[in-house]
């Protein structure tokens, strides 16, 4: 791909990476390899579509924390679900071993930028205003509890769309917001007596005012149809004042990339038109790049099929049927240089490019396609010979193999050139972790020599070495954890910018299957 860095005619201070949509892995794997190469550049920081607060946890295993597992990292660390993504967990992963050992000025940084709500639901504002308290050393629990009230009260969801059932215009929430500001300026008053773990105490004592600040919204009088509009334009507001202060941390130790949803990143206004009423509001980028100017660039996602999602090949006409047919690998290119193309259809599954994203992006990235276990398949299928056994209760397979694809040439199965499992094998093969869901691993049979040129040591010198890799992390060629010494070699949930590698690798095990299968013919016409 062509480095986005050279696309910049200005070099940011803070880099926007946007997807188009949630789920699709092509973009998280590609964004961790973004900020491998930014790191080296001098990036520090990284900013997620995630709760600030719980960032505070992730954050603490990055920096290397006993205190933190991994576990707690991605379940606690990470709002919306995002710590179920594969590739939230390699992120985490890979900024821990960059951490370890090196100075605070090269340090790595994890951040999340949203506040602590859905757009269709927010919680109290207790657990933040207790553990400001609790840092300041002053116990408020019985006042914030007696405000607080009922949890129900605040998350429930029809309260952010009824305003008669919201409480965020109630007295009780008006003193908490009195109280929420007292707090902050009592932080201001206590820092030069408390400078460890300020920080810390400031994103919770600022999380609690944006949820009261939500809520307050969604007591607001306002007609239903505007009311959506209202809500998410607050919630990127209070986005925009996350990134601002990112920022403002991480002004003297480099700049920072920041990736989240295209339409949070974007220049220009959303919009929506809902009951006839055409809505519009400011992003988060709209914001930002409003105050930043130059500073803040945007590089916006662009997705042609994603098989894991059920998002079928784009039309040609469009701007992503364009783009699919310039390129069969992720690209990014000039916002310039995309050509005009009509609007694909939008059913909330995917955000489609449209001409005002491009005018205001400085680069776009465009992945063709997402890869899942059935576009492995017919790319090996395609290889002369081939053939394909799904294993099943019906061709008698073992129970533990059901659903695993074996792909052989000729008549012998029993040493398949590729395989393509998506499930543990208990007491066996478990260092994958492929029970995640979405997860599976591709693997293949390079030969010896292949193997040591990979992996720079011979199969039967495995066991020795396999100390040395995390199997579990995607887009990485490693050895087999289970049939390394037969010179087979894995790769769990390969992105589309890895096609390349994983053709040669392909030709090398098809090239070895079909020499056998020769091998064997000749010996079954030559006995002697």
């Amino acid at each position: 791909m062509t480095s986005f860095l050279d696309l910049l005619s200005v070099q940011p201070t803070l880099l926007a990476i946007g997807e188009p949509t949630h789920g699709e892995s092509a973009f998280p794997q590609i964004r961790n390899q973004a900020f491998q190469l930014l790191a080296e550049r001098g990036y520090r920081s990284i900013a997620l579509e995630s709760d600030r607060a719980a960032g505070l946890i992730a954050d603490e295993f990055v920096q290397g924390s006993t205190g933190v597992t991994l576990d707690r990292a991605l379940a606690d660390g990470f709002s919306h679900g995002f710590g179920a993504a594969p590739a939230n967990r390699d992120l985490l992963l890979w900024m821990r071993e960059w951490n370890a050992g090196r100075p605070a000025s090269e340090r790595l940084t994890f951040h999340g930028f949203d506040a602590p709500l859905e757009i269709e639901g927010a919680p109290s504002p207790r657990r933040y205003l207790a553990r400001v308290c609790d840092f300041l050393g002053d116990d408020r629990s019985a006042e914030i509890g007696e405000l607080v009230g009922d949890e129900a009260r605040w998350s429930d969801p029809a309260a952010i769309w009824e305003p008669g059932r919201s409480v965020g215009r109630s007295a009780d929430a008006h003193r908490l917001r009195v109280l929420a500001d007292d707090l902050l300026v009592e932080l201001y008053r206590q820092a030069p007596r408390r400078p460890d773990g300020w920080r810390a105490a400031f994103v919770q004592a600022t999380s609690a005012v944006a949820v009261l600040r939500y809520h307050a919204t969604a007591a607001a009088p306002i007609p239903r149809e505007e009311r959506f509009a209202q809500l998410v334009g607050v919630r990127d507001a209070l986005m925009a004042e996350n990134l601002l202060a990112i920022r403002s941390l991480e002004e003297h130790r480099g700049p920072t990339l920041v990736f989240a949803h295209n339409a949070h990143l974007q220049r220009q206004p959303g919009t929506m038109t809902m009951a006839g009423v055409e809505l519009t509001w400011f992003s988060a980028g709209a914001i930002v790049g409003s105050l930043l100017g130059d500073r803040y660039a945007v590089i916006a996602g662009s997705l042609g099929a994603s098989p894991s999602l059920g998002i079928g090949a784009p039309d040609p006409s469009t701007y992503e049927g364009k783009l699919n047919q310039q390129t069969s690998l992720p690209r990014h290119l000039a916002a310039v240089e995309v050509e005009i193309g009509a609007v694909r259809a939008h059913d909330y599954r995917y955000f489609p490019l449209e001409q005002a994203t491009i005018e205001q992006a400085d680069a776009v990235l465009h992945i063709p396609s997402g890869v899942d276990p059935a576009m492995l398949a017919d790319r090996i299928l395609a290889l002369p010979g081939a053939e394909q056994l799904v294993a099943s209760e019906e061709n008698g397979s073992p129970e533990g193999a059901w659903g695993d694809r074996f792909f052989a040439v000729g008549p012998d199965r029993r040493r398949p050139f590729a395989t393509i499992v998506d499930h543990d094998v208990p007491g066996f093969d478990e260092d994958s972790y492929l029970d995640r869901p979405g997860v599976f691993r591709l693997n293949l049979d390079v030969g010896r020599a292949e193997f040591q040129r990979l992996f720079g040591f011979p199969p039967k010198e495995f066991e020795q070495h396999r100390h040395e890799f995390d199997f579990a992390r995607l887009d990485t060629v490693v050895p087999n954890p289970a049939y390394a010494r037969y010179g087979f070699a894995s790769i769990v949930m390969p992105g589309p910018q890895l096609l390349p590698e994983i053709d040669r690798l392909l030709a090398i095990a098809h090239a070895r299957a079909v020499e056998r299968t020769t091998v064997t013919r000749s010996s079954a016409v030559n006995p002697d």
